[in-house]
């Protein structure tokens, strides 16, 4: 849409899937440093098809199939970092990421304050995140907040195909490791994609959503249930506004205040547990920055503190939901 206009804005329907899979072509196509390695990337064309049709087009060398060792070809892909290489790490869900742990905290995160500056780790590691698969708990974990904790990395979180689409190159032109996180739930979702996006900030929030009476702030696949919540709210005279966090590492601390300062509420979404949690983490910083700006205590929606179940009912009943959502906002009275 608006192709031929001079100074139009190329726009386009993508699934978020098709929007990563460009991405990724596109990472590949303008540098000879990147390379994707990774649990089936390669002949399978990705555990969510995000790579697919990318072996054949780059080869083996730069699109590699690695073996289920996620220490292994996430450490091996830190010294190709440290060497001189651009690597993406796609790393099959964020439960699996647990095995790279010390790699990835104790390693990357660590090496150019552990060397004086002299040493960095210009490495991205893709994850999928989240629930609703019934994949049970080894499989639906969303433990992005542990990546989040970790000074030396920075944590992504993209929640529509158009940040999906320009986060890959933020995160890849930064000299430092990047953990990416992508909701497994978003894959099949479509939306508005604008194909060049020069003034595009990925390290900063974005209200999705303007509105006077309560903040909801969220991240990744949260985000939808968030804008169908707010409008069942706004069908009863409540505008929310929303706000989606977009990057977790550093958080755009400034964003939320900002907004809780106009509304005077606060309700946290996050598909995390409640325990030591993202929302935790907000709340306190609304209580030290914002303490005289809030008209109600600031409001939780998180996961049930279960590892997440298997069963449909019960898996869906651990995880926030709109009604909750609702629920929580009326109840601040």
């Amino acid at each position: 849409r608006g192709a031929g206009r001079p100074g139009a804005v190329t726009m386009a329907k993508l699934t978020y899937r098709e929007a990563v899979r460009q991405s990724l072509r596109e990472a590949l196509a303008g540098d000879d440093r990147v390379i994707l390695v990774g649990e089936d990337v390669g002949r399978y064309g990705g555990a969510y098809a995000c790579s697919k049709g990318l072996l054949e087009e780059f080869g083996p060398e730069r699109v590699r199939d690695a073996p289920l060792s996620e220490s292994a070809f996430v450490g091996a892909c830190i010294g190709a970092a440290i060497g001189g290489l651009r690597p993406i790490v796609e790393v099959m869900t964020i439960n699996f990421s647990l095995l790279a742990l010390d790699q990835i905290v104790n390693n990357a995160a660590t090496l150019r304050h552990m060397s004086g500056g002299q040493v960095g780790v210009p490495l991205v590691i893709r994850m999928a995140t989240g629930a609703g698969r019934q994949v049970a708990a080894q499989h639906s974990h969303s433990l992005e907040v542990w990546y989040a904790h970790v000074p030396g990395l920075k944590v992504l979180a993209p929640a529509t195909p158009h940040d999906a689409r320009h986060m890959l190159a933020a995160a890849l032109a930064d000299p430092d490791p990047v953990v990416i996180v992508e909701h497994a739930m978003l894959y099949a979702t479509e939306g508005e994609v604008e194909e060049a996006d020069a003034a595009f900030d990925a390290w900063h929030a974005a209200v999705r959503r303007a509105g006077r009476d309560v903040t909801l702030v969220t991240s990744g696949g949260s985000l939808g249930k968030t804008l169908a919540a707010a409008e069942r709210l706004a069908a009863d005279g409540i505008e929310a506004e929303v706000i989606d966090l977009r990057c977790l590492r550093p958080l755009d601390a400034d964003a939320i205040v900002s907004a809780v300062a106009k509304t005077h509420r606060a309700v946290v979404i996050d598909e995390g547990w409640k325990t030591c949690g993202l929302a935790a983490e907000i709340t306190a910083i609304l209580m030290e920055r914002a303490f005289y700006d809030l008209d109600a205590p600031v409001a939780r929606v998180s996961s049930s503190e279960v590892p997440i179940p298997y069963a449909k009912h019960l898996e869906d009943a651990a995880l926030p939901s709109i009604e909750r959502i609702v629920a929580a906002v009326k109840g601040l009275g």
